[in-house]
């Protein structure tokens, strides 16, 4: 996999492009580990890669679906039980085919999103994530978290990688 192209030049199609790049990163990094390793964590912090993934899945929809665009969302939380910031879990329909058909599919409804957006200075919709009350950030500053997110996890990912069975690389 090749890192997104650099002579982009429209920040709009480098952040999408970035984001594609985490995603398919992610789905390499899964690639033949066993159900154990996919399901168990190596790490203090207890989390598993499947919840890290599940993590990924709802991180996007609570910035971009929920957050900028205001979609509603039943359990914008559903990674930590419907509750903000308790631990990662999975429930017992979670695959790893399901949540990377997630994974993608939040991907391509994020791209939809970002390329209805007049200006990436427009601020996030209010009725969602964010209050008519609320300063809310602009789409640019959602998409710099939402990147930072994918760059910090799928580093840690790596780390889980190496300590499940010593693959490493992008």
């Amino acid at each position: 996999m090749e890192l997104p192209d650099n002579q982009l030049g429209d920040t709009r199609e480098l952040h999408l492009a970035w984001l594609d790049f985490y995603r398919q990163t992610v789905e390499r990094k899964l690639a033949g580990l066993s159900e154990t390793d996919l399901r168990a964590s190596r790490l203090p912090s207890g989390w598993s890669p499947l919840e890290l993934v599940k993590h990924l899945v709802h991180i996007e929809r609570r910035w971009i679906r929920w957050g900028f665009a205001a979609e509603p969302f039943e359990r914008p939380w559903g990674d930590s039980g419907g509750v903000e910031d308790e631990p990662w879990r999975l429930e017992d329909d979670d695959t790893p085919d399901s949540l990377l058909t997630q994974l993608r599919a939040g991907g391509e409804r994020s791209r939809q999103v970002v390329e209805a957006a007049d200006d990436l200075a427009e601020h996030a919709a209010a009725g969602g994530r964010f209050s008519a009350e609320e300063k809310a950030p602009t789409l640019n500053w959602v998409l710099f978290h939402v990147l930072q997110e994918y760059a910090r996890h799928v580093g840690q990912l790596d780390i889980a990688r190496e300590l499940a069975d010593g693959g490493t690389g992008e």
